[in-house]
C-alpha cells in the first residue's frame, strides 16, 4: 500500500470533509500518546519495580530460628496454597537480641526444629523472601505491561469516543445533503 493511501484523509479529496481531516489527526494523536506515554509508563514502572526487589533483596535475610510449638498437617482454617501454616518460632536480630513472633513454617514440624525464617534489617519478620532476581525481572516486565495497558485504555477509549461523534456528525450531514438532493431524482418508488 503507498504512503499517499495510507495517508488518504490528509490529501486532496473534493469527497473529503472536515471531519475526516480531523479524525485522521484524533487517530495520529491516539497512537503518538500511546506509543510515548505508554512507553514511558512501562519504563518508569520497570525501574521501579527492578529497583523494589532490589531493596527487598538488599535488606531481607535469611536467618535460622527454633520453632516454640509443634506445627502439624492440616489444621489452619485457611492454609496457604503452598501448604505452610503459621507458627510460633523464636531467633536472633541483627542486634544480637533474641526474638519471638509468628512465621510461616512447614506443617509437620515438631517443637525444637529448626526452620529458615526472613527478617529484615531492623530484626522483624518477613512472611516471604524477597524476589529473586529473575522472577523480580519477569514481575517488572508484566508491571511494565500492566501500566502500558492503563495508560493505553483511556487514549484509546477517547479516541473511540472522539471517532463515534465524529461519525455521527457525518451523518447528520449525509442526511441533510440526501434530503436537500433526493427529491430531485424524481418519485420514491413504492
Amino acid at each position: 500500500m503507498s504512503t499517499t493511501k495510507r495517508l488518504w484523509r490528509w490529501r486532496s479529496n473534493p469527497l473529503r470533509r472536515r471531519e475526516d481531516v480531523v479524525e485522521a489527526w484524533v487517530v495520529l494523536a491516539v497512537w503518538v500518546i500511546v506509543v510515548v506515554a505508554g512507553a514511558l509508563a512501562a519504563l518508569v514502572t520497570v525501574h521501579s519495580a527492578e529497583h523494589q526487589f532490589a531493596v527487598q533483596r538488599a535488606h531481607r535475610h535469611a536467618v535460622r530460628a527454633v520453632l516454640l510449638a509443634d506445627a502439624p498437617h492440616g489444621l489452619a482454617a485457611d492454609p496457604p496454597a503452598d501448604g505452610r501454616i503459621r507458627g510460633s518460632v523464636r531467633w536472633t536480630a541483627p542486634d544480637g537480641t533474641p526474638r519471638s513472633g509468628q512465621a510461616l513454617v512447614d506443617g509437620g514440624l515438631k517443637t525444637g526444629d529448626s526452620v529458615t525464617v526472613w527478617q529484615d534489617d531492623r530484626g522483624r519478620l518477613m512472611l516471604s523472601p524477597p524476589t529473586g532476581r529473575t522472577e523480580g525481572h519477569v514481575e517488572a516486565a508484566l508491571f511494565g505491561a500492566a501500566a502500558t495497558l492503563v495508560v493505553a485504555a483511556p487514549v484509546f477509549g477517547a479516541g473511540a469516543f472522539a471517532r463515534a461523534r465524529l461519525d455521527r456528525r457525518r451523518m447528520t450531514h449525509w442526511d441533510q445533503e440526501w434530503d436537500a438532493v433526493g427529491p430531485q431524482w424524481g418519485p420514491k418508488t413504492g
